[in-house]
């Protein structure tokens, strides 16, 4: 623990100068998080010295190969930077801006070959991944159109669906409107006849008068007519026969006898439902 906070102290003092360190607790956590910081920055210190380092270094070299060329040039062939023409000059700008550009350690030929290869594998790599964004690009572009088209399309089809529905609501309305005025009608028909019927019973009138007792009766006489058309055409097939006289009489007269008894049934019913039918009135129902 002493060894850490002597440390820390040193490296607070290193690292503020003359400044005044900052007051802080000297906990355990706090000494411990403080000793990490000094020797990440003590680390990253001598990282830097070890970059500056080999900088100066590759400074030296340079200069001694830039040195050695230029003394080169002056001796073999009496050149130097102050006799070289203003093209010549640009052309070794050039060169050396070119192989700054490239990364290459020199302005060797052996040293150019090689960047030039790789910055054109660079370029068709380039090339590849833009053709592939491109096609990308047309199959995201399809997409989209298709999604336009089906959400026109969307749009169309609620627009009509929304239009059907407003007829649909409109006639279910009407439709609704009309049953609630039937419905009105057919309670005010039944309180209506329930109230003729009351006046009629009060009046006298024979309850086998009624609309049941007449619906009823009307029933049975169709029931009775249906009854008689197997008796007619019995009765024809008699009037067609040529047997003795004497029976085919009492067969004739038979039937005629069970015609007449349902004509006459028939006649009955029709006259009560004559008579059952309400003579008109004067005053109309509203």
């Amino acid at each position: 623990m002493e060894e850490k906070l002597s440390k820390v102290a040193s490296w607070l003092k290193k690292t503020f100068g003359d400044q005044p360190i900052p007051p802080y607790e000297a906990d355990a956590r706090t000494v411990d998080i403080l000793y990490e910081l000094a020797e990440c920055n003590e680390s990253r210190d001598g990282d830097v010295m070890l970059l500056i380092d080999d900088m100066k270094q590759k400074t030296e070299e340079y200069e001694s190969d830039g040195n050695y060329l230029q003394s080169l040039l002056t001796e073999s062939l009496n050149l130097s930077l102050t006799s070289l023409s203003k093209a010549s000059t640009g052309y070794l700008n050039t060169l050396v801006d070119s192989a700054v550009a490239l990364e290459t350690k020199d302005t060797s030929l052996a040293s150019f070959i090689p960047a030039v290869n790789d910055l054109t594998s660079d370029l068709y790599a380039a090339e590849s991944r833009n053709r592939d964004l491109e096609r990308e690009l047309t199959n995201l572009r399809k997409k989209l159109t298709s999604a336009l088209v089906l959400e026109k399309r969307l749009q169309d089809d609620l627009k009509n669906t929304e239009e059907r529905l407003a007829v649909e609501k409109a006639k279910a309305d009407s439709r609704t409107q009309t049953m609630k005025f039937l419905k009105d009608k057919s309670e005010d028909f039944k309180f209506r006849i329930q109230a003729a019927e009351e006046q009629l019973s009060a009046s006298g009138m024979d309850a086998s008068l009624t609309h049941e007792s007449l619906v009823s009766l009307s029933e049975k006489l169709a029931e009775l007519k249906k009854q008689a058309v197997p008796l007619k055409k019995k009765l024809d097939s008699y009037l067609d026969l040529t047997p003795s006289p004497s029976l085919a009489r009492v067969k004739i007269e038979e039937a005629k006898r069970e015609l007449d008894a349902l004509e006459a049934k028939c006649s009955t019913q029709t006259d009560m439902m004559a008579l059952s039918e309400p003579l008109p009135s004067k005053r109309r129902f509203t």
